[in-house]
């Protein structure tokens, strides 16, 4: 069987990336290979090639066969055209110089087209983020523009209400003002209607006054009954008498000191007699 030139897989779930290698047709994909000739990631776009090109065309000029990726791979990298050059070349179809001057003027073609692929990308890329950047510009113009208008209806409704405020604080300041003066009027109204009620009212009083003072001191002979306090000539001789009593009692010790007092003083005299004597 001959070798083929294919892709063993590796990379994550969904993010995968090739390796390009040269293996036995009958092993497992991811099994063993000869040779690893070149890379291939199909996540980048363009996609990223990375080719052994020497390597590759002397694989292809041994029998290798490509798989069917594999020869777009090579053919998008001039490998396949480059040995068909040199099988013309062995044929003798034209010189080697003609093949080589045909194959660069091919490869810089190819290389025209893959930058202008390039510049393509890259130009619709920032167009799209330019667009992008415009769009957001408008919606966050669009949303100043509503927050602005907003802002002048909440400071005009603000300004309204303060007037309103404004308006009615002076209605209410003159409605209590005129209240004040009305007040004040009845007042004084009402005040001369007063005194000439009280005068009369007083005058009446003061004979009533009168009349009450009669009636206090009858009351109190009246309290003096109830209570039942009499004077008893009969109590007082005998509070008298009980008082006497009592004088008496304290001028009797008194006239014992004295008399006790006396021998004493006679004894003393008899002994400063005696002492002269001596």
């Amino acid at each position: 069987m001959p070798t083929r030139i294919r892709l063993a897989r590796h990379g994550r779930k969904r993010k995968p990336h090739f390796h390009i290698v040269v293996a036995d047709s009958r092993a497992p994909r991811d099994g063993r290979y000869i040779e690893k000739i070149g890379i291939y990631n199909p996540n980048t776009n363009p996609a990223t090639i990375e080719l052994d090109f020497d390597r590759a065309l002397d694989w292809l000029q041994k029998g290798a066969q490509p798989s069917d990726t594999c020869r777009a791979i090579l053919s998008y990298k001039g490998v396949l055209y480059r040995n068909h050059l040199l099988n013309g070349v062995k044929k003798g179809a034209f010189s080697e110089e003609e093949a080589e001057k045909r194959f660069q003027a091919w490869l810089s073609e190819k290389e025209s087209k893959i930058e202008a692929k390039k510049d393509h990308l890259k130009k619709a890329w920032e167009d799209e983020q330019k667009k992008r950047l415009e769009a957001e510009a408008k919606v966050n113009e669009a949303r100043a523009a509503e927050l602005a208008k907003k802002q002048s209806e909440l400071a005009a409704e603000a300004a309204a209400g303060g007037a309103d405020a404004g308006e009615q604080a002076e209605s209410q300041a003159g409605e209590e003002t005129q209240a004040e003066v009305k007040e004040e009027a009845a007042e004084k109204k009402e005040m001369p209607e007063a005194k000439e009620k009280e005068e009369p009212e007083a005058k009446e009083e003061e004979p009533e006054a009168k009349e009450e003072k009669p009636e206090a001191k009858k009351a109190e002979p009246e309290a003096k009954e109830e209570t039942g306090v009499k004077e008893d000539p009969e109590a007082k001789k005998e509070e008298a008498g009980e008082a006497k009593g009592e004088t008496e009692e304290k001028a009797e010790p008194a006239s014992g000191e004295k008399e006790e007092e006396k021998p004493g003083e006679e004894a003393g005299e008899k002994d400063r007699t005696e002492e002269e004597k001596k």
